[in-house]
């Protein structure tokens, strides 16, 4: 618990400072819409996602878990950048056995970093590729895993000017790099294809499921594959522009213990240069 009030600490000083970081004022709403939309844009921000999953475990339990993701671009050269994506996961975990009691804290942080160029490609292809890591930071064994972990990541996207279709898809794949200590190994694979329409004035549709493979469990209870989408909007904080979205996903393919659907909710913090 310690662990996890220091590390909500340090997200909020890093946030508050941020928070003086002049944002640039030229970028229109659908543009900034945009913007956030793009896995490994050129930008500073602070996303917190809010993830209900809901009819979890044996016992249909809630289960909570906000994402605080800070998003920083670090500049390499003139043709590249290295855009790194930290998430580190706030879990409410609701009780799964009768007398065992719920559990809250910090689950395992990851953290990915891509290559990618500083410039879109031909028609507004985007694409970034590198690696990510697996840190064993939960503060209670019901909340993660105390392996580390390592692997591939890549995002490739289309972000054409003057279209409103922003699509792509973002993949990874983290093997731990041991067994030896709580939750033994694992092999998880992540796959979140993203799909959105903006409209004038920032508001836009948007469907980006996140479909995922435990490769260590039997093959009836491996996958789970959401269905769904929500709407997004544009709002200004004074000159901080804040990306909001709300959606439902529905899991059509879900293991006997996995949640059924899940809201989520996100604020997003935004400092374009």
């Amino acid at each position: 618990m310690k662990l996890t009030m220091r590390c909500a600490a340090a997200v909020a000083v890093a946030a508050l400072s941020l928070l003086v970081a002049p944002a640039q004022a030229t970028l229109s709403a659908e543009e900034l819409a945009k913007l956030a939309q793009n896995p490994v844009g050129n930008l500073v921000s602070v996303p917190f996602q809010n993830n209900t999953n809901f009819n979890v475990g044996p016992l249909s339990g809630t289960q909570n878990i906000l994402n605080i993701q800070p998003v920083i671009p670090i500049e390499v050269n003139k043709d590249w950048n290295l855009i790194t994506r930290t998430i580190m996961p706030v879990i409410w975990q609701p009780e799964l056995l009768p007398g065992q009691g719920s559990s809250f804290g910090l689950g395992d942080i990851q953290l990915s970093a891509f290559l990618s160029p500083s410039t879109p490609g031909a028609g507004g292809l985007i694409w970034g590729a590198g690696a990510i890591l697996q840190m064993p930071t939960n503060t209670d064994d019901m909340l993660g895993n105390k392996n580390w972990g390592l692997g591939p990541t890549a995002v490739v996207l289309r972000l054409e000017k003057g279209s409103p279709w922003v699509y792509g898809v973002l993949v990874n794949n983290v093997w731990s790099l041991s067994s030896d200590k709580q939750g033994g190994r694992y092999n998880n694979f992540l796959m979140q294809p993203f799909l959105n329409y903006n409209f004038p004035g920032g508001l836009y549709l948007t469907s980006s499921p996140i479909i995922t493979a435990n490769w260590e469990a039997a093959s009836d209870q491996r996958w789970t594959v959401p269905l769904g989408g929500g709407i997004g909007k544009i709002f200004h904080l004074g000159k901080l522009p804040i990306n909001t979205q709300i959606g439902g996903y529905y899991n059509v393919v879900h293991p006997d213990d996995g949640a059924s659907w899940q809201l989520r909710v996100q604020v997003q913090f935004m400092f374009p240069k």
